[in-house]
């Protein structure tokens, strides 16, 4: 059985490709500006962000890969640059020794002080002022509704 193609409006297709522009843009110009900054990636000033936001600044690292959508070989090698860097620490999982948690240090909380307004500065410039309040609500309504979409099923190979 084949199912007729439903291709795009042309409406449609316009918006597509805005949101390819932006998906691929946004993040680059995002991550540029911090590396600039503050001589760090994206990807890993995220991490720093959610151990910042965990208790005791510290999670298992399965919990952070999920967290960061990342997987758990990349989240390997970006805690390893964060280790060599002083902001964050590994440590075993007494529980269950297959385990390992990330915590963040007080060096790491520094960098992520001082970062911060920089970051959160680019992210205005770059999108939030860009768009009233109300439409900057509703594409945050949006797009967390797609990601809801998205989000992994249990036992996949990102869970």
């Amino acid at each position: 059985m084949s199912e007729q193609t439903r291709w795009l409006s042309d409406d449609e297709q316009r918006a597509w490709r805005s949101w390819i522009a932006v998906s691929l843009l946004l993040p680059d110009r995002l991550s540029r500006d911090l590396q600039d900054s503050t001589g760090v990636a994206l990807a890993d000033y995220e991490i720093l962000v959610h151990l910042s936001e965990a208790p005791n600044r510290r999670m298992r690292m399965s919990e952070l890969a999920d967290a960061t959508k990342s997987s758990r070989s990349r989240l390997t090698h970006q805690i390893d640059r964060l280790e060599k860097a002083g902001w964050v620490e590994r440590e075993r999982c007494e529980d269950d020794r297959r385990g390992a948690f990330a915590t963040m240090t007080p060096a790491g909380w520094e960098f992520l002080v001082d970062a911060a307004p920089r970051h959160v500065a680019s992210v205005r410039a770059r999108l939030v002022d860009v768009l009233t309040p109300d439409e900057f609500a509703e594409f945050g309504r949006l797009c967390g509704r797609i990601a809801r979409h998205l989000e992994p099923e249990a036992g996949s190979p990102l869970s």
